[in-house]
């Protein structure tokens, strides 16, 4: 019989679970297996399902699923109301306080691989953004041209430039900024606490497609599913709804952008859907990277036939059960 809690009496520093992995590789259909089996609470992490609206562009989990096995973080904004990493950290402690408390696992799950470093690890205490400095590296960028400057943001923040897409001007400004006013691989800079800090502790699961070639299909036949869904009506949606969107980060990431592109006028049907996936592709790639050059975690083929069973078995072994 799976219990629906633990408690102090069974003597458990019961884990926080982080579930990452590339897009597409089944994330959240195995965060709904192991709810199943384990008294989980689960804790979407996705910069774009934070969104009312956001739905199927963000493959979040339907209505009737999420009504069955509640995501904390999903459906929480409005796409004129920005959510940050910061907001994240502290939104996603407070439940994970509270989720323990109940004597319950927390098992973060999503492919936005920075809000899980922000949990993780805190986050720099950011300097505010200086004017002088922003207009200086305009003007530099309309000399050098934007890829020059992201080739010198790669060289100064080589991880963070991992996060940022080379056309993501606005973010390719305030990383620049933020490195020359001494934070992240300038001087260093205080952090906000952890759950490292906390010393809360975690298991870091990750799902991979050992397959490129299978994992490419997965992407293409999703995109193509989202389309008979509806996804470009709920992006004409959103601009009816948002007009002023189109520069927020929700609106650039990947498909969105594309679609918002289309909707424009600015590029055909066909360039549009080879280019959102395109930059899927190139997701996969980045979160597949990010992965792999940080430390402790525990790696799943998603191609197994029996990841379930065999993540299962992990989280039993660790005290989970």
């Amino acid at each position: 019989m799976i219990r629906s809690s633990l408690n102090a009496a069974d003597g458990i520093d019961f884990p926080v679970i982080f579930l990452a992995g590339t897009t597409a590789s089944g994330k959240t259909e195995l965060a709904l297996k192991l709810a199943e089996e384990f008294p989980i609470d689960l804790v979407s992490v996705d910069s774009g399902q934070v969104y009312r609206g956001m739905d199927i562009g963000t493959a979040k989990p339907p209505r009737e699923v999420l009504d069955g096995v509640p995501h904390a973080l999903i459906d929480i904004r409005n796409l004129d109301s920005p959510y940050s990493a910061a907001d994240f950290q502290k939104d996603a402690w407070q439940f994970i306080l509270q989720s323990r408390s109940r004597g319950r696992i927390p098992l973060c799950v999503g492919g936005t691989l920075f809000y899980f470093s922000a949990l993780l690890h805190g986050l720099s205490k950011m300097p505010r953004a200086d004017a002088a400095l922003r207009a200086s590296l305009e003007q530099e960028a309309r000399s050098i041209g934007w890829d020059a400057l992201y080739e010198r943001l790669r060289k100064l923040a080589p991880k963070r430039s991992e996060q940022i897409e080379p056309h993501d001007r606005q973010r390719i400004l305030r990383a620049l900024e933020v490195c020359e006013l001494g934070g992240e691989s300038g001087a260093a800079t205080e952090r906000s606490g952890g759950l490292m800090d906390a010393d809360v502790p975690v298991l870091k699961l990750s799902l991979f497609m050992s397959d490129r070639a299978v994992l490419h299909e997965r992407i293409s036949h999703r995109f193509k599913r989202m389309l008979e869904q509806g996804f470009l009506e709920e992006v004409k949606n959103l601009r009816s709804a948002f007009p002023e969107a189109q520069p927020t980060p929700a609106m650039r990431s990947v498909g969105y952008q594309q679609a918002w592109h289309y909707l424009d006028g600015k590029i055909s049907r066909q360039r549009f859907e080879e280019d959102a996936q395109t930059a899927t592709r190139r997701l996969a790639k980045r979160q597949l990277t990010w992965l792999r050059n940080d430390p402790g975690w525990i790696w799943f083929d998603a191609l197994n036939p029996g990841v379930i069973g065999a993540t299962s078995r992990f989280l039993a072994s660790a005290g989970c059960g």
